[in-house]
């Protein structure tokens, strides 16, 4: 046996001395780095929620079995095989409105559809009734048969709403039912298109995530009190981008009632006809207002003695009265003049402001009931 060879076989040996030593000597060491371990975390306490938390978690939970989630059908017939049937639609949210089974939502949420059925959170669903619907403010009413209804979502007041107050929303994003998110009033008053032709003015905007499938459920404040309802969003991809409008409480508890009561909704009158056409001619020539171009015969306008435009000898239109303001407020053109009336009930009094020949003058009157 050669030197070498005993000096590498003590070399082995001691080695295998060095292992046997680790394990045995340090344990701590060897679980540490060659077994990982394997047994759960400790769970830190939490602590109590805090009490925005909470308020919102009861405002959730209290208002969630309000809203509903609607989904649609419309009816299209085979070319080839010539048969009639329903297909899916689209989706979007709603709530209740009353313990009679009345469900306000969007008019664009059921436009076109020949079916809607409304599923409740507890899981039941009911096909629905159009009671009426209200394209010049993206409002419709759907009935629903039943006489177990949750209660209906408490209405709150939009007239006194400040930019910076909280504000929540429930519904059905992308058909992920009952969503709440969480967000601001971003500004008031705001003014968006609508499919009718009108403005739809006055909308409340917020930073509440709004997505599709939102459309026509409740905007709430932070008790809990319906303000609005969402009916769109600005956004270049389609999805939420922070902008969300919504239909001031105001304008609903005006619309609505009257949707249920008749059918649709028409807004108080004066009894003047106008022509968009030929405003917007007059407003190219700088004149602002609204032209008065007939008077409806037993009218509050005819009572008022207001005055048409008439045409002269040559074919030319000569200005009668132009409607300037109404109740202090420039009416700038027929949007404002709308707006203003829309804002009004049938009986209300109300003070025009008139301008003829380069005179002002004001007149009252009392606005009569729109057919």
């Amino acid at each position: 046996m050669t030197y070498r060879f005993v000096l590498r076989l003590l070399l082995i040996t001691l080695a295998a001395m060095v292992v046997v030593a680790t394990y045995q000597i340090m344990p701590a060491l060897r679980m540490a780095y060659l077994e990982p371990q394997a047994e759960p975390r400790v769970v830190a306490a939490r602590g109590e929620l805090a009490s925005e938390e909470k308020a919102t978690i009861e405002l959730f939970q209290a208002t969630r079995d309000s809203v509903v989630f609607i989904s649609t059908a419309e009816r299209v017939r085979d070319p080839w095989s010539r048969n009639v049937y329903e297909q899916p639609r689209g989706t979007g949210s709603g709530f209740l409105w009353d313990n009679r089974g009345h469900v306000v939502t969007n008019n664009h949420v059921i436009e076109g559809a020949s079916a809607a059925t409304v599923r409740l959170a507890d899981g039941r669903s009911f096909p629905a009734r159009l009671v009426g619907r209200d394209p010049s403010h993206d409002l419709a009413v759907l009935r629903i048969e039943t006489r177990d209804l949750p209660a209906p979502v408490a209405v709150g007041s939009s007239a006194d709403l400040q930019v910076g107050q909280t504000v929540l929303a429930i519904g059905n994003p992308f058909g992920l039912d009952w969503t709440l998110t969480r967000g601001i009033v971003s500004a008031l008053d705001r003014e968006l298109p609508s499919r009718s032709g009108r403005p739809i003015t006055g909308l409340i905007q917020s930073d509440a995530a709004i997505n599709p499938g939102n459309s026509g459920g409740p905007l709430l404040d932070s008790a809990g009190r319906l303000i609005g309802v969402n009916t769109a969003i600005y956004s270049p991809s389609g999805t939420s981008a922070g902008i969300g409008f919504a239909v001031p409480v105001g304008t609903v508890n005006r619309v609505v009632p009257q949707i249920i009561e008749e059918g649709h909704y028409a807004p108080p009158v004066i009894g003047i006809r106008f022509d968009p056409r030929v405003n917007e001619l007059a407003r190219r020539e700088g004149i602002e207002g609204v032209m008065v171009l007939g008077i409806e015969e037993g009218s509050p306008a005819a009572r008022a003695g207001l005055e048409p435009a008439t045409f002269t000898g040559d074919g030319r239109l000569a200005a009668g009265d132009i409607v300037v303001g109404l109740d202090g407020e420039e009416i700038g053109g027929i949007d404002d003049f709308l707006a203003a009336l829309d804002s009004r009930r049938p009986g209300d009094q109300v003070t025009l402001t008139l301008r003829r020949a380069g005179e002002i003058r004001e007149v009252g009157l009392e606005l009569a009931e729109g057919g």
